[in-house]
């Protein structure tokens, strides 16, 4: 027995030591790669202060706050589908799937197209910032209870899910209508943040992106316990003396903090969050959230910095909606997921 713990430890402590390396090596080829791509010394030359002023704006304006918002943004999907596929105990739940993502959309576009271009991402300062990611905070919180009182009353998982998708759709309606009557510069600056972008984050709203998402980590850490204990069922846990009122309100003020931020400043960015959990559960053969929220941080974090680097198609002046890139990823996943459950309950 302690033989086996100890070839386990040591399996996992090999597979975090390649996730990290991993992880180092396609961060810095997400700063090498580009339209224009930058070699290594120049990049060392530049961050040592180096006086080449157009490798220092490509790197230090665009190229590195573009890697950093990638590295959030696959931190906060992946945490928030793991903890929404604990707490739902549903593996297709996820931000994109469930709604979560719509509810952050809708308080976004009530903010961009029920105001004023003041609010506009890219125009206003760090008080809009704020201003914008609460109510994307408020819109994914809405969502988040809403479908946590359906799941309450409802243990089917398809039925959630199918549920979940109606109301991603109605909140898509309600944005439509209001899309309809909004004026063509509020429209244009809509449309082009549901593309999904990474690159368009100012300073201050980085900074904020970053807080964000370091609390909504900090929450999920908190809880892991509280996740573990959830898998055994909520009536166990509860005989465990876990206080699930409590434990409801940690899991789903992170989830809601992870999800509202990214979708408030890079736009509704499908399947890392159903994909990545999953991919972390098959890596580390492990249901326990004490391995799987680390792995989840890294693979998360892996995944998306790839789609950003296909997106940027290097060598090229083109780029692609990363929001199209990481569905592109996802979407096998999920597909891998559907068919996998769906045979084990025919041969069950």
């Amino acid at each position: 027995m302690n033989f086996n713990s100890t070839i386990n430890s040591r399996r996992k402590t090999f597979m975090f030591t390649i996730l990290a390396i991993l992880l180092l090596i396609v961060f810095c080829l997400d700063i090498i790669l580009g339209s224009v791509i930058i070699k290594i010394p120049e990049i060392l030359n530049v961050l040592s202060g180096g006086s080449n002023t157009e490798f220092r704006t490509i790197i230090v304006d665009f190229r590195l706050p573009k890697a950093v918002t990638a590295l959030c943004v696959g931190i906060a999907l992946s945490i928030s589908g793991l903890q929404m596929q604990t707490l739902f105990r549903n593996p297709m739940a996820g931000p994109y799937v469930l709604g979560v993502s719509s509810g952050a959309s809708l308080g976004v576009a009530l903010v961009i197209l029920g105001f004023s271009a003041r609010f506009v991402p890219g125009s206003f300062q760090s008080l809009g910032s704020w201003i914008l990611v609460i109510s994307a905070w408020i819109g994914a919180g809405a969502v988040m209870l809403l479908m946590m009182f359906i799941s309450s009353r409802i243990r089917d998982v398809m039925t959630i899910l199918i549920i979940g998708i109606m109301l991603a759709s109605g909140l898509s309606a309600v944005v439509s209508i209001m899309q309809y009557f909004s004026n063509e510069t509020l429209l244009k600056a809509y449309v082009v943040w549901t593309m999904g972008s990474l690159g368009n984050l100012s300073s201050g709203q980085l900074n904020v992106l970053v807080l964000a998402v370091a609390a909504g980590t900090a929450l999920a850490l908190m809880s892991v316990k509280m996740l573990n204990a959830l898998l055994l069922g909520e009536n166990y846990a509860s005989s465990l003396g876990l206080n699930l009122r409590m434990s409801r309100f940690v899991i789903f003020a992170g989830t809601s903090i992870l999800a509202g931020s990214v979708t408030a400043f890079c736009g509704p960015i499908g399947f890392i969050g159903i994909a990545v959990p999953h991919i972390a559960r098959n890596l580390f053969k492990t249901a326990d959230h004490t391995t799987l929220v680390p792995a989840t941080i890294l693979i998360g974090s892996i995944v998306m910095i790839v789609s950003d680097i296909i997106s940027q198609l290097p060598g090229t002046a083109s780029v692609l909606p990363v929001n199209s890139v990481t569905s592109l990823i996802g979407i096998p996943v999920v597909l891998w997921i559907i068919l996998r459950n769906r045979t084990i309950t025919i041969t069950s």
